[in-house]
């Protein structure tokens, strides 16, 4: 019997766990230095992560009471009555709604701007890769704030270079103010997308091309048929970011309200926890947080097995 044989009989046996026969004990080497290295991260982990969120659920449970009506605030423990008002809200619904439809056109537009962007620049036909690099990476390094003021001026009829184009065309109505936002968080993201994409591309081994080389095949083929499936556990990444970033939408509306009467306080999921939070009412932004949380739990978990099981055909 050939020594890879013995030990794959072993390491069979050892799993089985057979009788007769001893499982092996694992030793950890320097136990002291992998818990100098955990605790840091648990410590900062359970402060500034789980602390916060079960605040958050604690906070989601409470009910505010008065003795009279001008009597003193007091917190009870109100069981689930703030979800029973989460789920009765039809703003909070509605926002949803419209964060979800954002999400249906602006992240497969950036996604597939950013896989656009990411086979260029891997493409050996491209010259000047280190220039566009920058310059498809620039527009992330500018604070998300500072993005939307510059682009709500874009937009203003009043204030935008472009008037002959923002006169004609509202950019700030109530029918295109959320494109006009999805425009700005799609100018912002494409250059982190495809920055995480590109380096799944610098990941996949030349040979690879060369041997697609010898059998014929094009640049086209070659990104079709070899590249977008080595990196599409990258691509899958980007759209569970996607999905998470398009929930939170908070500061590109924020900004847009001192532009445009159409962004109301309820305008995102997001923006109506602030608001609610600085009535204030934390007890229901709580639990607004809490739903939402969950809700992109959901969709973000349901994205990954739908990839892993379109992969696994």
């Amino acid at each position: 019997m050939s020594a890879p044989v013995v030990l794959a009989t072993a390491a069979r046996s050892a799993a089985l766990g057979r009788p007769g026969q001893r499982s092996r004990k694992i030793r950890v080497e320097h136990p002291t230095a992998i818990v100098i290295f955990i605790v840091p991260f648990a410590v900062l982990f359970t402060l500034f992560y789980l602390v916060p969120i079960g605040y958050a659920v604690y906070q989601s449970l409470l009910v505010i009471e008065r003795e009279g009506t001008f009597g003193k605030a007091t917190e009870v423990f109100g069981g689930l009555t703030q979800y029973i008002l989460v789920f009765q809200n039809g703003p909070f619904w509605a926002s949803i709604g419209r964060v979800l439809s954002f999400g249906v056109v602006q992240v497969p537009v950036m996604l597939g701007l950013a896989l656009i962007f990411a086979l260029l620049l891997d493409s050996p036909l491209l010259r000047g890769k280190r220039f566009f690099r920058l310059a498809f990476f620039v527009p992330y390094a500018v604070p998300g704030v500072i993005a939307a003021i510059m682009w709500g001026f874009l937009y203003s009829p009043n204030l935008s270079p472009f008037t002959a184009l923002t006169s004609n065309v509202s950019f700030l109505s109530a029918d295109l103010v959320l494109w006009a936002i999805a425009n700005v968080v799609t100018w912002v993201y494409v250059g982190y997308n495809m920055l995480i994409i590109y380096s799944a591309l610098l990941a996949i081994p030349t040979e690879i091309y060369e041997a697609a080389r010898l059998d014929g095949a094009g640049q086209l083929r070659i990104a079709w048929s070899i590249k977008i499936p080595l990196i599409m556990p990258a691509i899958v990444l980007t759209g569970i970011f996607s999905i998470i970033g398009t929930l939170q939408l908070l500061a590109e509306p924020q900004v847009f309200r001192s532009f445009s009467s159409a962004v109301t306080s309820t305008f995102t999921p997001n923006l109506m926890v602030y608001s609610t939070s600085a009535i204030p009412n934390v007890n229901l932004a709580a639990a607004f947080s809490v739903v939402l949380a969950l809700a992109t739990f959901v969709l973000s978990f349901s994205f990954l097995k739908f990839t892993q099981r379109k992969e696994g055909k």
